[in-house]
Formats: C-alpha cells, sequence, structure tokens
C-alpha cells in the first residue's frame, strides 16, 4: 500500500468517526462522479434499478481479481435491471486512470477524484462493494474479496430483482 493509500484510509477514518456509518435499509448516499469516458454519472438515475457500487484501488490485488467477475454478473442480470458501477478511490492518481482503461469490464468506472464519496460510504476496507434496491435502499454490505464471494452477490441480487 502506498503512502496516498495509508493517508486515505486515516482521512476516511476520521471522516467516518463524526459520522454514521453507511448501515443497511438506509438510503444508498447519492453521488455524481466523472467516468472514464468523461461523463458525469449520478447514483440518482440508476433508481428503479439493482445497483452495485464496488470501491476499488489500483494497490488492491482482490479488487482487480474480482472486477471480472462483476463484470460478468452485470452482463448475466443487466436485462433484468441490474448495474455495477466502479468507484475508484484514489483521487487525481493518473495511474487509475490508465489501469481503468486497460480494464476488460464493461460497466462504467468512476473517479472518486474529492474522496468524500469513499468517506460518505464509510469504507472499510478494499474491494468495499455496496448493493442497493430498486428504491435507493443499502440491502447488503461486502468487505475484501475472495473467490467464492460472488454466490453471496448473486443470492442477494437475485432476491432484489424479484422484489
Amino acid at each position: 500500500m502506498n503512502m496516498k493509500s495509508v493517508l486515505f484510509f486515516i482521512i476516511a477514518s476520521l471522516l467516518s468517526a463524526s459520522t454514521l456509518a453507511i448501515e443497511l435499509d438506509q438510503t444508498a448516499p447519492d453521488f455524481t462522479l466523472k467516468s472514464r469516458n468523461g461523463e458525469n454519472l449520478r447514483l440518482e438515475e440508476y433508481r428503479g434499478k439493482v445497483v452495485l457500487i464496488n470501491f476499488w484501488a489500483t494497490w488492491c490485488g482482490p479488487c482487480r481479481q474480482e472486477m471480472p467477475i462483476l463484470d460478468r454478473i452485470r452482463q448475466r442480470y443487466q436485462g433484468a435491471g441490474f448495474e455495477v458501477l466502479g468507484v475508484n478511490v484514489e483521487g487525481k492518481d493518473p495511474k487509475a486512470r490508465k489501469i481503468s482503461q486497460e480494464m476488460a469490464v464493461s460497466f462504467p468506472i468512476l473517479f472518486d477524484d474529492s474522496q468524500l464519496t469513499s468517506a460518505d460510504y464509510d469504507l472499510q476496507g478494499m474491494p468495499f462493494s455496496v448493493l442497493i434496491d430498486r428504491a435507493g435502499q443499502v440491502r447488503y454490505i461486502h468487505t475484501g474479496y475472495k473467490p467464492g464471494d460472488e454466490k453471496s452477490y448473486i443470492n442477494h441480487l437475485k432476491k432484489l430483482l424479484r422484489d
């Protein structure tokens, strides 16, 4: 982990100590972030869909291992109203933009340049994923990644898609 990443987690921890941590059954904090295509995307625009927000960093091996799996899940369930948003937490790091262009994922990659969105979501580790229902409520939170975790995502996703 580089010094910039360590500082990010220290700042995020201090900010989250003074605010409520993201919790299940609360409305997901809205945000507008710039995508790797240069357009601004707002979470609110995805209301009516089930959304998985996946916070990631270039230095996080499990993040980079998980992203192609999330892309396959998205491709399978997109027609049923599912979307994945990948949010890079490294601020204005040019390396993050470069690596995001090299990633073979089709879901939107967003950049949390101010790192305020990451603070709003009170990240507890990397990767950090939040599954949001069609009404914008947080329904599942997952920290880290190890092979097989995607089964839990799919189980929660199927239930939300049926609702």
